[in-house]
Parts: structure tokens; C-alpha cells; sequence
């Protein structure tokens, strides 16, 4: 390669080609570093300023500073606290390793937890996404809602969506509902860390955490961005099941996030109020490999990519064709808020799990009934059945949860059992000969995992008798 000559004062000077190309490369960054992109960053947080603004007049719980915050000062926060810095002595000395190389640890999960809120992403993009994604798979049916009292809610507490876990739907179903609530803050497992998920997830305001993790140091950091979110009163949800139902029961929660919570609660900084959610499904999208992870006695289901692809190829297919007629119903309940400082004086016993345990019957007392679980409950506890008869048992539990004031299915049994007995036939779960319904081997596992998630309402509730039900017609 020939080098370039240049004549500098009198002399001149030789150099390859290459070096000259990297002098100019160089020279060009440093010229946009200084001039040009301090003007485009002005120009997008002026953008992003002005979206903020109109966003917040639209909402109950305006979005908040701290959300709005760099993410680079953000970690640079985290990683300067007091409590992270005596974390980071702690580990250095308990691992006979340099403090730079502790801190330098700390700042590394500093990075992977903080998130990069970004307005417009979240209500311009996730928003319209989680309406048309929920609308377009699901009826969505609102269970229980106590408007009055979640309008009394303090505007200047953090507030706190707990919200047991079924399908990964969740996410979008209750980002979805509680758009004009606010922007929602939530915890997301190791599976949201792949590209391109995880640039996404972290402008629509998420934070990743590593369930697995038992580090001091790593939960020493995480739990300082928890509480300074919460006294920075970011709305945040939670899922303290700590993973997806495998066998579609209520899980036993846990504590972790809570305890964060709760440990750094200081009422006078800011109450914080806590808000059971329940949801439940006529389908769950991840049923069938929840359940042989179930069976497998593992919690790690990553089904093959062909699969995916196929189902995901199948479903593009029935939307094209019309045939698509959506998954059933999604319903959410809300529950009775629970207020830390109030409820903290009437507990001796050990808070966080008082809450814990408190919040999870509050969401099991609302779980919705919809027609799946319930239609399945029936043929699992009656054997083969005449439609007449099912129907009829279901009427009769539908009355009895209304009793209770239990969120059910709106349509009457006559109308919502054939429409079930319809999907549930479609899958190979049933088989329908004359006017008899009989379960498959196929539907046995699957129909239990569906009757599991509204089992607690009938505890205290005998099961109508299709026997009965049929000598009454």
C-alpha cells in the first residue's frame, strides 16, 4: 500500500494509508462528540420532555423522577450507596480478592439490574402493543374493582401490584389494564436477558433479576435499587410466586422482593401500599409445557425452537384464514389494598411473612372463575357426563360463587358451557359422543391443571351432583 505524503511547514511527512484513514476516523468522532452529539441528545430529551408532560397529564399516578433519571447517574447511585459500598468490603474480604475487584463486580450487576426507562417506548409503543396483543387473544372480563377505594389511594404512595403468576401474558394483560395508572415497574427473570428482548424490556422500565442468585453482594445491590425505587415511589408489580404456576395452584410466595420492601419502609418518607391481583385464563398459552415441567420435577422449560416456530406458524395461519376465534376469556381482579403502615402496627409476628401470606389470600379470595376451570372441575370430579347435565352443575356453581361474591363467568351456563365444550373438544381434551362429554388421557392432565386454579373456592362448597341436576329436567 502506497503511503500518503503530507508537506507540514518545509517538510514532509510519510504515513500508510491506514494510519491517515484511523487519524481521520478519530478526528471525526471527536468533532461529533463535541459539537454535534450534545445537540442530538438536547434534542431528544427535549422530545422526550414534551411526550412526559402530555403523558402525564392523562394519568392518575404521574411518572416519577426517579424513573425519569439517567440510567448512567442511576448506577453510579446504586453503586456509591453506603450499603453496597460496606457489600463490596464484605465480599472482598470474605473472598481474599482486591476492593477494585468487588467493586467492579457491584458495578457489573449495577449495569444488568438498572433499567433505561424510556416514555416513549412504553406508551407510545408497549402500551398500544399490550392492548392490541391482550384485545386480539382474549375477551378480557375485569373481575372485582373497588373503584372508590383504589381512588382514595394516597397519590404520594408507592404503590405496589402483587400479582400471581400463570402465563407470561401476565406481563402485557396487566400493563394493559393499568395504563392510566401509571408506568409500571417490573421484575423480570433470566429468560428477558437475551437479545433483542433485553433493550426492550429495559426502556418499558423492567429490571432483570437472577432468581438463583444467593450472593451477598448481588442481593445487597438489587436490594438497594428495590427500596430506592420505592422511596423514589415508582409503581412497581411483582410476582411473589417467584415464577409461573406448574400446576395452575396458588404457589406459597416468596419473600424476597417483600422483604426488600418492607425492611426499608420508614413512614414518614413515603407509605406504601400494597395491591393484590389475580388473574386467571380460559387458556394459557404455556399450559401444556408448564405441566411436563411439572411432570419433569424442573422448574427450566425452554421448548425446542421448531416447536415454537410451528405453533407460532399455525397461529399466523388461522388469523389469515379468519379462523382465529381467539382464546376465551382473561380475567383480573383487584383486591383490598393493603396499607403498610396501618398494617404493620396491628403484626408482632414477622412482618414481611404476615404480608406475604395476607396478600396471597387476598389474591386467592378474588382469583376469577372463568369457564374453562370451571366446566373442567365438573368432568374431572363427575366422570362422562350429558351436556344437559353439565350444564345444569354449572349453573348451580355459578350461583353459589355469586353467593360468595366470587368473579365468574357473565354469560349463563347455557351459553358459556357449548362454547367451552367447543375449544376444549378442538384441542383433543374431550370427546363429545351423542349428548355424553368424556375426558381424554390426553385432556386429564391438562383439564386438572385448569380446575387447580379456582380449586380453593370450593373448599367449603360440595360439588353439585349431575344426578340431581338431571332428575330436576
Amino acid at each position: 500500500m502506497e503511503p500518503c505524503h503530507f508537506r507540514a511547514m518545509t517538510q514532509t511527512i510519510s504515513m500508510p494509508v491506514w494510519a491517515f484513514v484511523l487519524i481521520v476516523l478519530f478526528a471525526g468522532v471527536t468533532f461529533a462528540s463535541h459539537f454535534l452529539f450534545p445537540s442530538v441528545r438536547w434534542f431528544f430529551r427535549k422530545r422526550a420532555e414534551r411526550v412526559i408532560a402530555q403523558v402525564n397529564k392523562n394519568l392518575q399516578r404521574p411518572i416519577e423522577p426517579f424513573k425519569l433519571a439517567r440510567r448512567y447517574d442511576m448506577i453510579q447511585r446504586l453503586i456509591y450507596d453506603p450499603q453496597v459500598t460496606q457489600a463490596i468490603v464484605d465480599h472482598a474480604r470474605r473472598n481474599n480478592v482486591p476492593e477494585n475487584v468487588a467493586f467492579e463486580k457491584a458495578r457489573h450487576y449495577a449495569r444488568e439490574i438498572v433499567p433505561s426507562f424510556s416514555a416513549t417506548a412504553y406508551f407510545s409503543i408497549g402500551i398500544r402493543l399490550a392492548r392490541w396483543l391482550s384485545k386480539s387473544l382474549y375477551r378480557i372480563q375485569l373481575g372485582t374493582l373497588d373503584r372508590r377505594r383504589m381512588a382514595e389511594i394516597d397519590p404520594d404512595a408507592a404503590v405496589v401490584f402483587v400479582i400471581n403468576h400463570r402465563s407470561n401474558m401476565d406481563y402485557v394483560l396487566v400493563t394493559y389494564l393499568a395504563a392510566n395508572a401509571g408506568a409500571l415497574s417490573y421484575a423480570v427473570g433470566e429468560w428477558a436477558r437475551i437479545w433483542p428482548l433485553s433493550p426492550i424490556i429495559r426502556a418499558m422500565g423492567a429490571y432483570f433479576i437472577r432468581r438463583q442468585s444467593r450472593g451477598a453482594l448481588y442481593r445487597r445491590v438489587l436490594s438497594r435499587y428495590v427500596q430506592m425505587a420505592t422511596r423514589g415511589g415508582v409503581t412497581q408489580a411483582v410476582f411473589p410466586e417467584g415464577g409461573l404456576t406448574l400446576d395452575g395452584k396458588l404457589a406459597a410466595p416468596r419473600t424476597g422482593l417483600l422483604n426488600y420492601i418492607i425492611e426499608d419502609f420508614d413512614p414518614k418518607a413515603r407509605e406504601v401500599i400494597f395491591v393484590p391481583v389475580a388473574l386467571n385464563y380460559d387458556r394459557v398459552l404455556e399450559d401444556t409445557i408448564l405441566i411436563a415441567a411439572a411432570n419433569a420435577g424442573t422448574r427450566r422449560f425452554r421448548p425446542p425452537l421448531g416447536r415454537l416456530l410451528r405453533r407460532l406458524g399455525h397461529h399466523l395461519w388461522l388469523r389469515l384464514t379468519g379462523r382465529f376465534k381467539g382464546y376465551g376469556t382473561a380475567s383480573v381482579s383487584f383486591g383490598e389494598p393493603l396499607e403498610l403502615s396501618k398494617f404493620a402496627v396491628t403484626e408482632t409476628d414477622d412482618l414481611t411473612e404476615t404480608v406475604a401470606q395476607t396478600l396471597m389470600q387476598r389474591i386467592a379470595d378474588v382469583t376469577p372463575v372463568t369457564g374453562v376451570p370451571l366446566v373442567a372441575r365438573h368432568l374431572l370430579a363427575s366422570g362422562p357426563m350429558s351436556k344437559e347435565a353439565l350444564i345444569a352443575a354449572v349453573a348451580q356453581s355459578m350461583q353459589l360463587l355469586q353467593a360468595r361474591q366470587v368473579p365468574r363467568p357473565r354469560r349463563p351456563a347455557g351459553t358459556l358451557v357449548p362454547d367451552v365444550l367447543a375449544r376444549l373438544e378442538a384441542r383433543r381434551l374431550i370427546t363429545c359422543q351423542g349428548d355424553t362429554v368424556t375426558v381424554t388421557d390426553l385432556g386429564t392432565p391438562i383439564l386438572t391443571y385448569y380446575a387447580n386454579s379456582i380449586a380453593h373456592h370450593f373448599d367449603t362448597i360440595a360439588l353439585p351432583s349431575p344426578v340431581s341436576a338431571t332428575q330436576q329436567t
